[in-house]
């Protein structure tokens, strides 16, 4: 992994559909301090705690008799794509009240996927670094390491 630049007041974002963590960098380039922010987590059981409903099923055609079943609803998967909505949000409204210079983002390709369609272009601006890795298991002394390649 190469070495990121963490600018000073910097952000740096680390995420998955459960957990969201705003580090901010109190130290500069060269010598990074990450400190935290702000901790969102969201319960998020597994779809099989969440619903109940069996499968739907749909008619190909009004004139025909044929029938095929619907995929279930994966609750979990839905509650993630949210949870990834809401931080986004929030993260939009900590770029604008602390007019946050610089951020990175840090989460897995599917939370990454989701995080860059909600970010809004104020965010998106920001973003000096996207990085494809779930560290939010991780204190935040490890996250920097990863980060930083010390």
């Amino acid at each position: 992994m190469s070495k990121v630049k963490i600018p000073h007041n910097a952000f740096v974002f680390v995420g998955d559909g459960r957990k969201a963590l705003f580090l901010r960098n109190e130290g500069d380039e060269k010598y990074p301090n990450l400190k935290t922010e702000r901790v969102f987590e969201d319960v998020n059981p597994p779809t099989h705690e969440q619903g109940s409903e069996r499968p739907g099923r749909v008619s190909k055609a009004v004139q025909s008799s044929q029938r095929s079943a619907v995929d279930p609803v994966d609750w979990h998967h839905l509650e993630e794509h949210r949870f990834a909505r809401q931080v986004a949000t929030e993260m939009e409204g900590i770029v604008r009240s602390r007019n946050v210079p610089a951020l990175i983002v840090v989460a897995p390709p599917r939370t990454l996927a989701d995080l860059r369609s909600a970010f809004h272009a104020d965010v998106q601006a920001r973003i000096v670094a996207e990085i494809n890795k779930d560290l939010t298991k991780h204190p935040v002394g490890d996250i920097e390491k990863h980060l930083t390649g010390a």
